[in-house]
């Protein structure tokens, strides 16, 4: 199995932005633009993995800390696809090139998503970050993009029945999450893609939410639970 992350980054949201997948230290690759959306790196990230391993037959274990993706994926495409690529209001859905690449690219493959808990310590998900975050200051700072090794011999070794080995360089357990965790990443519906932040006059977004004294309670107790603060909590099922 190969044990792969994925992960973008904006400076801006849109502005300078990056993409990364990442194995260990001598297999991963990067790269971006003078101006995206997180989103979009995010699905780029993904999109380029499965490229550089298409190849290969074994299956991809992509570790990945974007909801969005990880829904666009498995969730959303099929109806998206039946509805001529439009959302359940009518609307066109966002990002569609790099929707379509992904839906060809993941024809015929084995995978499957691990969500992790994006900055967190997750070794190979921070590792990923950093080199998404690189490439975005790279093209904001005008300098050379750090694209990384890519897919190369390095990334494939034999053990000693010479088999095919794929590491990855995860710490065990690193990427356990709570049920509440999970649960509370799973309520991002396909309207979440309301917040694609695709507009490039938005750079920031507040949101202003009333809550009867019931829900604010279920939310202080639900974020508790997940070990974050409400905002964290809240923030996270946006």
């Amino acid at each position: 199995m190969i044990i792969a992350a994925a992960d973008g980054s904006a400076l801006g949201n849109p502005g300078p932005a990056g993409w990364a997948w990442y194995v260990d230290e001598g297999c991963w690759a990067a790269g971006g633009w003078p101006r995206a959306t997180n989103n979009q790196g995010e699905l780029t990230a993904v999109l380029e993995l499965f490229r550089a391993t298409a190849h290969l037959d074994d299956e991809l274990l992509v570790q990945c800390d974007s909801q969005y993706v990880i829904n666009a994926v498995t969730k959303w495409m099929p109806n998206w696809k039946r509805k001529g690529w439009r959302k359940s209001d009518g609307k066109p859905v966002l990002n569609l090139e790099l929707l379509q690449a992904l839906d060809a690219a993941v024809q015929g493959r084995r995978y499957r998503f691990e969500w992790v808990r994006g900055h967190a310590g997750h070794p190979a998900n921070e590792a990923a970050d950093e080199r998404a975050r690189a490439a975005a200051l790279a093209f904001q700072q005008r300098n050379e993009v750090p694209s990384g090794p890519g897919w190369t011999g390095a990334c494939e070794s034999a053990d000693a029945a010479g088999e095919p080995v794929i590491a990855a360089d995860v710490a065990p357990g690193a990427s356990a999450v709570s049920a509440v965790e999970a649960a509370a990443a799973d309520r991002a519906s396909e309207e979440a893609t309301l917040f694609d932040f695709d507009d490039p006059a938005a750079d920031w977004l507040t949101l202003s939410l009333e809550l009867t004294t019931e829900e604010h309670t279920r939310l202080v107790e639900r974020a508790r639970a997940a070990g974050v603060t409400p905002e964290e909590f809240l923030r996270g099922l946006i």
